[in-house]
């Protein structure tokens, strides 16, 4: 019983941190068109003052952005994934986005999908014994 909850857990938090890693990479491919597409048209210079949406750990006043440009279920899933990869998002000094999302996803992948599947294993009721 125990180990059959563990290992919904596990998949639960593999399946929320790929669905949400996903969803940012789609985001920073329209926004990487968007902005060479405006790049094209000379319409913004090389620095662009923006707000990423997309951090790993926003502040209050991004996830309340973040909030307004996402669907509810989008933010479900951002704020789900915010939980499990808070523990992690200090272990990456880098100025760049998908070093700070992917760096924390991996570890919590790691740790909740695979880390948390081998524990069931030992757990009462698990496969192994």
């Amino acid at each position: 019983m125990i180990a059959r909850v563990a290992l919904w857990v596990s998949t639960i938090a593999a399946l929320v941190l790929v669905a949400s890693f996903g969803l940012f990479a789609v985001d920073q491919a329209q926004a990487g068109s968007k902005h060479q597409e405006a790049k094209l048209n000379d319409e913004i210079g090389p620095t662009s003052a923006a707000v990423d949406l997309n951090q790993a750990d926003p502040s209050p006043k991004t996830e309340r952005e973040r909030e307004r440009k996402h669907g509810d279920v989008r933010e479900a899933i951002d704020d789900a994934d915010d939980v499990l990869v808070s523990p992690f998002t200090g272990v990456v000094d880098s100025n760049s986005i998908w070093v700070q999302r992917g760096v924390p996803t991996l570890i919590a992948l790691l740790l909740f999908g695979v880390g948390l599947r081998l524990l069931a294993g030992y757990l009462p009721g698990g496969t192994r014994r």
